[in-house]
């Protein structure tokens, strides 16, 4: 199955509970104020929020307006663009440091281990060199896990004692890895509570030691979120970014869910983009983020794509 068949499979719940009627609604009706109330609630079950779903129409009635459109095909292409353009990363991953340092978080039970090893994975098949460091050193047995999907990657790993100082651990599998040469680090940090002030403040110190380590390294910070809960997950981030610095977001279970406009939310709110989603359990169904793919994917005619 190639890249926008997998997609298109991933997005097939949000696809046919809401933005296939969409599709249908837009390319059938006139295109009156009618309509565009019709997409507003559209969108709002498609879990973007009321307040993107508004803005949304909004561009849309004065896409209409300025460019003339005359029928629904139209319009939906122009929403197709508009959609895009809102989820669209204003630069690519810094991943120029030598290593480049990748600090995962996330709270427990968003796929945040599993997303780990199939980001090794993915970056191994483009040919670079990775290290895996087990930084939740908390949680019973999180580095035995890791190490089981660091087998499955084929890709070594780092890892302390249980309830070591996982900055520690960090900083020790950064300065591994610019001894080997190795291209990238993943790093697993312990899934937080967003409301612990103290864990918050050991993601900031872990982000810290990276430089102490090596000078040269470079370091994003993706955070992992589960596109199922949605607009609940929004306000859990927004928390996670204030002391960890996140500079992107992994969206895993997309597959899982109909409420896929979750997406367009995350960026709006969250000012951060989607950088990787995941669109199923298998070690290669995390794809980097594609916003004009995933805006065609959400419309994409079941017979069109064999999906």
């Amino acid at each position: 199955m190639g890249f926008f068949e997998k997609l298109g499979a991933g997005l097939r719940k949000t696809r046919e509970s809401i933005f296939g009627a969409i599709a249908g609604m837009v390319n059938a009706g006139e295109i009156n104020s009618e309509l565009y109330d019709d997409l507003e609630e559209q969108l709002i079950l498609a879990d973007t929020g009321a307040d993107v779903a508004v803005e949304l129409v909004d561009e849309l009635r004065e896409a209409v307006r300025s460019r003339r459109l005359r029928t629904g095909a139209e319009a939906l292409d122009a929403l197709k663009e508009i959609i895009c353009d809102h989820l669209q990363a204003e630069d690519e991953m810094h991943l120029d440091g030598r290593p480049a340092v990748i600090l995962v978080i996330g709270v427990n039970g968003v796929g945040k281990t599993t997303s780990i090893a199939k980001l090794a994975n993915l970056y191994k098949q483009r040919g670079k060199s990775v290290l895996l460091a087990a930084g939740d050193t908390f949680r019973a047995a999180a580095a035995e896990q890791l190490e089981v999907w660091a087998a499955r990657a084929g890709v070594p790993i780092v890892k302390g004692s249980e309830g070591a100082d996982p900055a520690s651990v960090i900083f020790d599998a950064v300065q591994s890895a610019a001894a080997r040469g190795t291209d990238i680090v993943i790093c697993d940090t312990a899934g937080r509570l967003h409301n612990k002030k103290n864990l918050m403040d050991e993601l900031s110190k872990i982000s810290r030691v990276v430089k102490k380590a090596c000078a040269d390294a470079s370091c994003e910070t993706l955070l992992v979120l589960d596109a199922i809960t949605g607009q609940n997950a929004i306000s859990q981030a927004a928390q996670f970014i204030d002391a960890a610095g996140a500079t992107g977001i992994i969206l895993t279970k997309l597959d899982g869910t109909a409420k896929g406009g979750a997406v367009i939310s995350v960026k709006e709110k969250l000012g951060l983009p989607v950088r990787f989603v995941g669109v199923g359990e298998g070690i290669d169904d995390l794809m980097v983020f594609d916003a004009k793919a995933f805006a065609e994917a959400l419309f994409l005619e079941e017979e069109e794509g064999n999906l």
